[in-house]
């Protein structure tokens, strides 16, 4: 099972020390608040653009995964069903699919992609690895946040294409 791959086989010291940090987006929202400051401030009418872009998108991708699909689909956490989960952070009450973390930080990295096309890398790479943080800390199947990013990208892409 993929699932038991990502949260048991490949443990590590490392990882367990990174992935909680990683998955909890209390560390990140200071980042994410000082992005959005920083754009404002330092990236001139662009700047203003995606940050204005950001919030609308992380808004309406936030609220289409955790109020409508997650409701929708039903599906419980891996850490309410499976026996044997490495758990590395609380396991939360909500449903699993899609993944937020997944849908979110797609959303926002597919805005941000539009806007700065050289940084897509950068962007990408932040958001996958904090998708997959949610399978190896134990709290979502890998479909869960295969499926978030896709919608992510597709509520950023309608996104940045009615902000352009």
């Amino acid at each position: 099972m993929l699932f038991r791959f990502f949260n048991s086989d490949i443990v590590n010291p490392v990882f367990d020390f990174l992935m909680p940090i990683l998955t909890n987006e209390t560390y990140w929202l200071p980042v994410y608040i000082i992005g959005i400051l920083l754009l404002i401030i330092k990236g001139g009418k662009t700047g203003r653009i995606v940050a204005t872009a950001l919030i609308f998108t992380i808004i309406v991708s936030d609220q289409l995964s955790s109020s409508i699909l997650k409701e929708f689909f039903g599906r419980i956490r891996p850490c309410h069903t499976l026996d044997d989960v490495r758990l590395l952070v609380g396991c939360g009450g909500g449903k699993s699919f899609p993944s937020s973390h997944a849908v979110n930080n797609f959303a926002a990295a597919m805005v941000l992609y539009r806007f700065y096309p050289n940084k897509k890398a950068i962007f990408f790479s932040i958001a996958a690895i904090v998708a997959f943080t949610r399978v190896y800390c134990g709290v979502h199947y890998p479909f869960d946040i295969l499926a978030g990013s896709i919608i992510g990208v597709g509520v950023g892409f309608l996104s940045g294409y009615f902000v352009l």
